[in-house]
């Protein structure tokens, strides 16, 4: 926002906030309608779909379909409209995730996008608004079944321990990447009264496991189980250009698991590319006319975590700076951007608002405020831009790319006294499932919304003349002047 709104003009944007999101959701029912059929179709998934057993497993890499699969599967059970299956009234269910987060961000947010709101009968919330529930995490969401009935999905996370998946009886188990053993036997447990499923979509990105001997191997001779592999070129909605963008950062053991969703042992780093020796640099002075943009990436009991960001005319791009700090307000991290800008000459708009990209779960409401983060930094004149892409997988390839550069040059560098980005690029992990461990990762999060907003280096780029760039840095200039 170039200057401060009204009252008025901020309750009419909050309403057409609210109804675009209405209208998002509305939308799915023509996505659950127009999935897999037309000229596009996902020949696994409707094998995934059509198989009878009661233990399937599809292991396959990132965007490969595996996660969309298992969330229609669940709306089909909880509304009572399988196509391939005799449907049953009033279903309860599990999704199971690896932790809250993961659960917010990816199967939570497969089913929402599915779900018409008119077929919710009610939702109740972990933490979050239902008024608002693809920004907060989902205890149970009651469906309305064609039959008449209410059925019941639950959302349950490894990270809660075996004891929370005691007790219940249910008709199916959706796993959303590989649990831990003591926990799947426990969903097995809940599934026999009701002669139930269990169904798991996952990345084999943990080595050879209880799932590799139990499914895959299946050592038992298990008549119900059945497991498909599926791999980017399976997925016809996936572009193949994007499909050699992926490909081209990975090596041969990397592609088995994560594009082909293959067995193997051992992980390994996410950034093998970073080189302290190279990407670290001396602080330098920065001109204000480089100066880019804040990225943030919100905690109060966890960590918040803010990078700033400068670009110069070349393209390469500067961390000038960092804030890291858990368990403090958003009026202490507010003071504390503000004072570290001060301190590295980093400029305000003409109204004096510091400018900043945020999580988009920011706009979920605190719990000791009735207002979300976003409009909380705000009313401390830092103006939050919440349409980031989060997309993990594509923002990991991206800063892989500047981390790479070209001709061997990088085209990022890290200041010295940025020590808590360094050591997340050093330290971080690839975990269970698609994604890196969900530790110590909030600079890296900061860093991959604001590379997300640049461009990709495969992009072929016309080659500016001298010309060109005089009249780059003359606007950057004129824009600066504005600005103060």
């Amino acid at each position: 926002m170039s200057e401060i709104l009204s009252k008025k003009e901020q309750e009419i944007l909050s309403k057409i906030n609210k109804i675009n999101e209405i209208l998002k959701l509305r939308n799915g029912e023509d996505k659950l309608k127009s999935y897999n059929v037309g000229k596009k179709v996902h020949k696994k998934q409707v094998k995934f779909h059509k198989c009878k057993k009661r233990n399937r497993w599809v292991f396959g890499g990132n965007r490969s379909g595996k996660t969309e699969c298992g969330a229609v599967e669940v709306v089909y059970m909880a509304r009572g409209i399988h196509p391939y299956r005799k449907n049953k009234k009033d279903t309860f269910g599990w999704v199971v995730s690896l932790s809250r987060e993961v659960q917010r961000d990816v199967a939570q947010a497969k089913i929402l996008s599915y779900i018409n709101p008119s077929w919710i009968d009610d939702i109740t919330m972990v933490s979050g608004s239902k008024d608002s529930p693809r920004y907060g995490v989902i205890d149970q969401i009651r469906v309305k079944n064609v039959f008449g009935g209410v059925s019941v999905i639950g959302f349950k996370s490894c990270d809660q321990g075996r004891e929370k998946f005691q007790g219940s009886s249910l008709d199916y188990v959706w796993f959303d990447e590989e649990p831990p053993k003591d926990i799947y036997d426990e969903c097995r447990m809940r599934v026999i009264d009701k002669r139930g499923d269990i169904f798991g979509t996952m990345t084999p990105l943990k080595g050879l496991t209880f799932i590799y001997n139990e499914i895959y191997l299946n050592e038992n001779n298990d008549p119900e189980v059945w497991y498909e592999f599926m791999e980017w070129g399976d997925n016809p909605y996936l572009n193949k250009k994007e499909v050699k963008a992926l490909s081209s950062f990975m090596g041969k053991d990397e592609l088995e698991s994560r594009r082909y969703g293959k067995f193997r042992s051992g992980t390994g780093l996410v950034y093998p590319e970073f080189d302290e020796h190279l990407h670290v640099i001396e602080p330098f002075m920065v001109t204000p006319d480089m100066h880019d943009i804040i990225s943030i990436d919100p905690g109060l009991n966890n960590p918040l975590g803010a990078l700033w960001f400068a670009l110069d005319y070349d393209g390469n791009v500067y961390v000038l700076a960092e804030h890291f700090e858990a368990g403090k307000d958003i009026k202490y991290h507010a003071e504390k951007l503000f004072e570290i800008s001060k301190k590295i000459g980093w400029q305000t708009d003409k109204n004096g608002y510091l400018k900043a990209l945020i999580d988009s779960a920011a706009k979920q409401k605190t719990l000791g405020s009735l207002k979300s983060v976003s409009e909380l930094f705000y009313e401390r004149k830092i103006n939050v831009n919440t349409n980031v892409n989060k997309d993990i997988f594509t923002g990991i390839a991206r800063v892989k790319e500047y981390l790479i550069g070209e001709n061997g040059v990088p085209r990022i560098y890290v200041f010295k006294n940025c020590v808590n980005l360094i050591r997340e690029l050093k330290s971080y992990w690839w975990g269970n499932g698609d994604n890196p461990k969900k530790i110590d990762d909030h600079l890296l999060d900061c860093l991959r919304y604001y590379l997300m907003t640049k461009p990709s280096l495969k992009e072929k780029k016309p080659i500016k003349t001298a010309i060109q760039k005089d009249k780059e840095r003359l606007y950057r200039k004129i824009r600066y002047v504005r600005m103060r």
